[in-house]
């Protein structure tokens, strides 16, 4: 099993969960509708990777989110993770109304930061993205159609979570290609004190 670092210890979620077009920009961004509920899809243990692939099987485009660690029956940690996606054949699964998991679940589409433990989860949660220096993400939970703790009471009304799954809250606008060789840097902060600083170079 693929593990996390929280804090000092390692985790091997049994699942992620992912929510989609959780931010009104993104939607325009690719010219989805609104959905009138959240809108939920699945990555294994096995997406998970600890290399920032930029190919598989074709062309990869990064998505950048805020991630919060489920631990007895609370979001306990809260980390940012990169869901990697084939956006050429995400495109044609929406055209034929079929599940998005060949183009968001296969092995290596999700890369984690470290996550760092939290009491309760902060109105001042945010984070941005940078690609070779130059900014391409940057959202607060603000912005979010639907907030973490309705991530999780929606979620729970169908599904069980067990200690150690992940929920990904959602990317923003400003997602795109990845090349090989491009370095990513994420500063999550809450409020103005920074908590989470990761780097990436792309395979």
């Amino acid at each position: 099993m693929k593990e996390i670092v929280v804090g000092t210890k390692k985790i091997a979620p049994s699942k992620i969960i992912c929510i989609g077009r959780n931010y009104h920009a993104h939607i325009a961004e690719l010219e989805n509708e609104i959905p009138d509920e959240m809108v939920f899809f699945m990555k294994p243990n096995s997406a998970i990777s600890a290399v920032l692939k930029s190919f598989h099987q074709e062309p990869l485009h990064y998505e950048g989110e805020l991630c919060f660690l489920f631990e007895e029956g609370r979001f306990s940690a809260v980390g940012f993770g990169l869901d990697l996606t084939k956006r050429q054949l995400q495109s044609k699964l929406k055209q034929k109304g079929l599940p998005w998991e060949r183009a968001k679940a296969f092995d290596g589409s999700l890369v984690f930061s470290e996550f760092i433990e939290i009491e309760e989860i902060s109105a001042g949660l945010s984070f941005e993205l940078k690609k070779n220096g130059d900014l391409i993400q940057a959202a607060d939970t603000a912005l979010m159609i639907h907030k973490p703790q309705e991530m999780l009471a929606e979620i729970q009304g169908f599904m069980t979570l067990q200690d150690g799954d992940i929920v990904m809250s959602g990317t923003p606008k400003g997602v795109g290609v990845i090349q090989s060789g491009d370095v990513f840097t994420v500063s999550v902060k809450d409020f103005d004190a920074e908590i989470i600083h990761a780097t990436w170079i792309a395979d």
